[in-house]
């Protein structure tokens, strides 16, 4: 499983749904509002937008978002899907790493559903992040569980790679940098943001499909 064919691409991706905040695949069901809390009013930035689907469900409940994505295909289709939905969402074509053109601390939280596998440099999207939001203001994002990054896609009973193993797998838009658990803690805390909530949703298969992180900024 690549984060691709859920965030944009695919069946996975297509189908996510615009009425809740879902946080990825697996036993995610109401996670969104558990960790994010009532987001009516705030403002909140999305990394990775894909097709638009989980920014029109935190415009529908009633936050003001913005969204980025790398990919100008996906924003197309984001845009038209946002439109369709009679949503309000400020959407730019931008690296998750690259938040330069935003102002410091003005997010009540920072969402990312997958779409971090894909940034070769996790501290670096953290420490962008850490600036754009407001004090004590939570960094929610998911992804790949490095358990599943072992195992072969179609057979997980096959381990393809060992737990640590650095490196990615795919190519192209479809690659997954792998990350530890501990390594992700680490990166956080060094980027000064305090992990609150860590979970390891169940998947449909021998291991959990994705790892959640919820991180408070800590400091101005």
């Amino acid at each position: 499983m690549t984060w691709n064919r859920y965030t944009t691409g695919g069946k996975a991706g297509a189908e996510r749904p615009i009425d809740s905040i879902e946080l990825g695949p697996g036993e995610v069901r109401g996670l969104g509002r558990r960790l994010l809390g009532d987001v009516n009013g705030r403002r909140i930035l999305e990394l990775g937008a894909g097709r638009g689907n989980t920014a029109i469900a935190m415009a529908a409940a009633g936050a003001r978002v913005v969204a980025i994505d790398p990919n100008a295909k996906e924003l197309a289709k984001a845009r038209i899907s946002v439109e369709a939905a009679e949503v309000a969402v400020e959407l730019h074509e931008a690296e998750s790493f690259e938040l330069a053109f935003l102002h410091a601390d003005i997010f009540d939280a920072v969402v990312a559903v997958h779409s971090l596998a894909a940034a070769p440099d996790l501290g670096r999207v953290f420490r962008q992040v850490h600036r754009v939001l407001k004090p004590d203001r939570p960094l929610v994002f998911t992804l790949p569980h490095p358990l599943s990054l072992m195992t072969d896609p179609d057979d997980q009973t096959l381990i393809t790679s060992g737990y640590a193993e650095s490196g990615h797998v795919g190519r192209g838009m479809h690659v997954t940098y792998r990350h530890t658990i501990s390594e992700v803690f680490t990166l956080l805390t060094r980027s000064n943001f305090h992990v609150d909530t860590l979970l390891e949703p169940a998947g449909v298969g021998l291991f959990p499909a994705s790892v959640v992180f919820r991180a408070r900024k800590l400091g101005t």
